[in-house]
């Protein structure tokens, strides 16, 4: 009977990893485009402040990021008293207080890529595109977003990838609830503490794979893209 609820708080775990994952990297696509646009084309001083911003969580602790974080979600902090007025409730220790944890910590691995992709494609495209009465949004489909697809190749693989290997944000953020915050990463960190080293081998060992899988995948599929990964804006 244990063995059968460790195998179902493990499975647990994962599947809500997955879903953390995917709704993150669907989530920074989205809000990510129009800022790696805006990055890449705009001569404003506010680039510096904006790009390094985005590019944070490349070197800020994530103990750090999780810690600021939970001040300002929680009760006494401005994006808490706002959630609570407008009758959200607190996002601590719920999977939507994963979900801005995880876009925040995330967001260079998309926007950066996106950002370098449109900087490649450069402006000659755009102007035959304009020549030729494209609308932008008829110029966004049919020719930006096909020139720029390496790049959303590698930020929608590396926003994925690095969400799943989330520990220190999604502790401070999420804690460790069952079935509702504990993702992967802090099953693993479960089981050691527990002294239950098999199973931390087992779940470590399948993310193990899962990287370089998904890594391989990247560069196979994408062989000048991923080596812009980690670039400054």
């Amino acid at each position: 009977m244990a063995a059968d609820a460790g195998y179902a708080a493990t499975w647990s775990a994962v599947a809500l990893t997955l879903e953390l994952a995917g709704l993150t990297t669907l989530i920074l696509l989205l809000i990510g485009t129009p800022l790696a646009w805006w990055l890449a084309r705009t001569r404003s001083w506010w680039k510096g402040p904006v790009g390094a911003l985005v590019a944070l969580p490349l070197v800020l602790p994530p103990s750090v990021l999780g810690f600021y974080l939970l001040v300002a979600l929680g009760p006494a902090g401005p994006v808490g008293r706002i959630t609570e007025a407008l009758g959200l409730g607190l996002l601590p220790f719920t999977f939507a207080g994963l979900v801005v944890g995880s876009v925040l910590y995330s967001m260079p691995f998309v926007v950066q890529p996106i950002q370098n992709a449109f900087e490649a494609v450069g402006t000659r495209p755009l102007e035959v595109a304009a020549t030729l009465r494209a609308s932008p949004l008829d110029t966004f489909w049919s020719v930006l977003l096909p020139l720029a697809r390496p790049g959303y190749l590698t930020a929608t693989v590396m926003g994925f990838a690095h969400t799943v290997g989330e520990f220190g944000v999604v502790l401070m953020i999420g804690g460790n609830i069952p079935g509702k915050t504990r993702v992967m990463s802090v099953q693993i960190y479960d089981h050691v503490e527990a002294l239950e080293y098999a199973q931390a081998h087992w779940l470590s060992a399948g993310m193990l794979v899962f990287a370089f899988v998904v890594l391989l995948a990247l560069y196979l599929l994408n062989p000048t893209g991923q080596r812009r990964i980690g670039a400054g804006p």
